[in-house]
């Protein structure tokens, strides 16, 4: 796995830190100094998401948009850009988000915020243990309707540390037994992943929470008709991510393209 910006901590995931002071590469030092400079055309003006007449954004500058915003958070530098009303007016008429993030339900995850953006820069769709693969029409429609109709570049699914829904899908595929309404079927839609990233070394919870990370971006790479022939044609790419509660760093998983890390 590997941070989503050069400054985020991954020691929780078995990555080295990277705020530590230690040298970074040349490379590294432009892209994170390229990842704060789109931020900036991007939030701290304050200006309103991409219009269709504007040049495309591509996801690699999707996702460095995210990478700064995510930056400005983590340093206690937030902009929190575009929440007054007269900025929600004003995409009264149409959405322009750059990328849909898929993550999970729990209340302490908020994209919005931990990436700092405002209204109208990223498609939000949200379900409990961010579950892709089996969640049905609801939720794939909605990814669906984000490339479709508003041309998002980039899809980034987002896992947590410590997911209630991951962590009962590990206690219940050992104990085999089920749980109260709906509540079961979710559970069960996760157990696949789970079972996947059975032994392998460190912590389980913590590998099923990435493999079911990966698991949904997978999915979404091959999903027809409208999110894998995308993918397919370069118009769109699909990475994972996980956001650690405890260090507000979000940290990209390793099934994410090279392109975009």
């Amino acid at each position: 796995m590997r941070p989503l910006f050069a400054g985020s901590s991954g020691a929780r995931y078995g990555e080295v830190a990277m705020n530590n002071g230690a040298k970074r590469s040349r490379r590294e030092l432009f892209t994170f100094a390229g990842a704060l400079a789109a931020g900036a055309s991007w939030t701290l003006k304050g200006q309103t998401p991409q219009k269709p007449d504007s040049p495309p954004v591509t996801a690699d500058q999707a996702l460095r948009h995210l990478v700064a915003g995510n930056e400005r958070f983590l340093t206690g530098n937030r902009t929190s850009p575009r929440g007054r009303p007269e900025e929600f007016r004003a995409l009264a008429d149409g959405q322009f988000p750059e990328a849909v993030v898929v993550c999970c339900s729990d209340s302490r995850v908020a994209p919005e915020i931990l990436f700092d953006v405002g209204v109208g820069d990223i498609f939000v769709v949200r379900v409990a243990g961010n579950v892709i693969d089996g969640a049905g029409a609801t939720v794939k429609g909605s990814i669906e309707y984000a490339v479709a109709e508003l041309n998002v570049p980039l899809i980034l699914v987002l896992g947590h540390s410590g997911c209630g829904a991951v962590k009962s899908a590990v206690q219940h595929i050992n104990q085999r037994d089920s749980l109260p309404g709906s509540i079961n079927g979710l559970v069960e839609l996760i157990k696949p992943a789970v079972a996947r990233s059975k032994g392998l070394p460190g912590d389980p919870l913590e590998n099923a929470i990435r493999q079911n990370v990966q698991s949904g971006v997978e999915k979404l790479r091959n999903l027809d008709p409208i999110v894998g022939p995308r993918v397919k044609d370069g118009k769109l790419e699909v990475a994972g991510g996980v956001y650690d509660l405890r260090t507000g760093s979000v940290i990209l998983i390793s099934n994410t393209k090279p392109s975009l890390l």
